[in-house]
């Protein structure tokens, strides 16, 4: 039944789609309902400082799977076009990722089964790829919660339901059919929640209406409409500039979490009911961050233009249980991302010398050591690549810069006297010294990792999505405003 052998653990990984480290109970938001995330952080550690390599949904999707950071890579914003040639509007199917490693190819080349549900978004949704044996995904990557269109085995077909619910029902289905197995699975589960759209009829009625009707959202963060805000994660157009609108887009949001937590529930039930859930690693973790009026914002980065990099954007909720293997009730405070996730994942699982001969070329390290309880020191940057080409940041625990590629606006935060993010003391005399030395280490990080092909900072991108690969001297990126104000 699956693997019960300790050195060869089970994986499950549960991805989110566009939610904010601070989207959960356990995390501080009291209004929200979480209990089987907050089940998770009970019995295993919650990361306070987890980052995205990307603050937008497909060049995180292709980081967490390669290593690689977007300037590596070449998936560089949200992919509007190449998910298949069946799509209105698309035509075309591409494999952004082709040629590149992905963790769990070599997982699947070791002896595990690996399987997809739910959203890939990372191009050729009807095609199997990076070892995945089942593939069962959403053709694009979002869209109506009811009824979307997805991709199983090269056909398109209509799901029926809720699609929280669909994604889980199938996972379930997948592992009933590999019970008797006795080879390790890696269940990869990705939502779509709880990514817009947010209205009354997206989402199941009595959770929306309990939450419109009782909850105040006294505890999320709510400011005036950022200046370079676009109005293009609402629904309607609207931007949560007011308090109605504000209470119907909360209100979708929070729903989208919560019916994503009961079906978090429903997978944690099916492994303790099959006695595989002190050998299953669970990891749950989202894409990138959100902003939900933080800032004056409803969007992730590229909710403004230029890109933000608030933390609000590309700090991700990171949970990862494995009862009596993994400390439990932990809180991890040292910065981590996304780039981590492979080499830990691998090395996890003892198969971590098998990227020895490219671990230099990777810009994350292995933290299997707080896996294993032992205490990791040190303020290492994360570095994270906005795939919109010109905005990238370095990050302390205290200090925080952001650099604009070619002529700025760039910013600095001082984090342990400013920690919301309030004020930009990018003009600051006092932290000249510091921001020049931020600006050295942020250029050599990505001089050292960057494919020069790839290299976001020479890229034009806007924000308003990938329309196909990044090579020579064509146009990979839209340039179109009114599409992403039209969203």
């Amino acid at each position: 039944m699956a693997s019960t052998d300790p050195s060869r653990p089970n994986i499950m990984f549960i991805l989110s789609d566009d939610q904010g480290a601070w989207a959960m109970n356990c995390a501080g938001t009291p209004e929200l309902r979480t209990p089987n995330l907050d089940r998770l952080a009970e019995t295993g550690i919650r990361f306070e400082n987890f980052f995205c390599a990307s603050p937008v949904c497909s060049p995180a999707r292709a980081s967490i799977l390669t290593g690689q950071m977007p300037s590596q890579h070449g998936v560089q914003d949200f992919l509007r076009a190449g998910n298949s040639v069946n799509l209105p509007g698309d035509g075309k199917a591409i494999q952004y990722l082709e040629g590149r490693t992905t963790y769990t190819e070599i997982l699947a080349e070791n002896g595990y089964d690996i399987a997809l549900s739910g959203k890939w978004h990372i191009g050729d949704s009807a095609t199997p790829q990076a070892g995945f044996a089942y593939w069962n995904v959403h053709a694009t990557g979002s869209g109506n919660y009811y009824n979307a269109p997805m991709f199983t085995d090269g056909e398109q077909y209509t799901s029926n339901g809720y699609f929280s619910d669909v994604i889980t029902d199938n996972a379930i289905g997948y592992l009933d059919e590999q019970k008797d197995s006795d080879r390790p699975f890696s269940m990869n589960v990705h939502y779509t929640a709880p990514h817009a759209p947010w209205g009354r009829e997206q989402h199941p009625p009595d959770l929306y209406s309990d939450y419109f009707d009782n909850c105040l959202f006294e505890t999320v963060r709510w400011d005036p409409i950022h200046l370079n805000h676009l109005a293009k994660e609402g629904s309607a157009g609207s931007v949560g500039a007011s308090a109605g609108e504000r209470r119907e887009l909360l209100s979708g949001y929070f729903s989208a979490i919560t019916a994503m937590d009961e079906n978090i529930g429903r997978l944690i039930d099916w492994l303790e009911a099959n006695d595989l859930r002190e050998n299953t690693l669970i990891v749950f973790t989202a894409d990138n961050g959100m902003s939900m009026g933080h800032h004056g914002i409803w969007g992730k980065g590229n909710g403004t233009y230029p890109a933000n990099m608030f933390d609000t954007a590309v700090k991700v909720p990171t949970l990862i249980s494995r009862p009596g293997h993994v400390p439990e009730g932990e809180v991890e405070l040292n910065l981590l991302s996304h780039y981590d996730l492979m080499p830990t994942i691998l090395d996890y699982v003892q198969l971590g010398y098998l990227i020895g001969d490219v671990r230099d070329s990777l810009p994350g390290t292995s933290f299997t050591s707080i896996l294993d309880g032992q205490v990791q020191v040190g303020d290492r940057p994360v570095v994270v690549l906005d795939e919109y080409g010109p905005t990238r940041m370095i990050r302390t625990q205290s200090l925080k810069y952001i650099h604009r590629y070619p002529n700025g606006p760039n910013e600095f935060y001082d984090l342990a006297n400013d920690p919301n993010e309030t004020v930009n003391a990018i003009d600051d005399v006092a932290f000249r010294s510091i921001i020049r030395n931020m600006a050295k280490e942020l250029q050599e990080w990505f001089d050292r990792y960057s494919e020069p092909e790839h290299d976001g900072s020479k890229q034009d991108v806007k924000g308003r999505g990938q329309i196909d690969l990044v090579e020579g001297e064509e146009q990979a990126f839209a340039q179109d405003l009114a599409f992403m104000r039209d969203l």
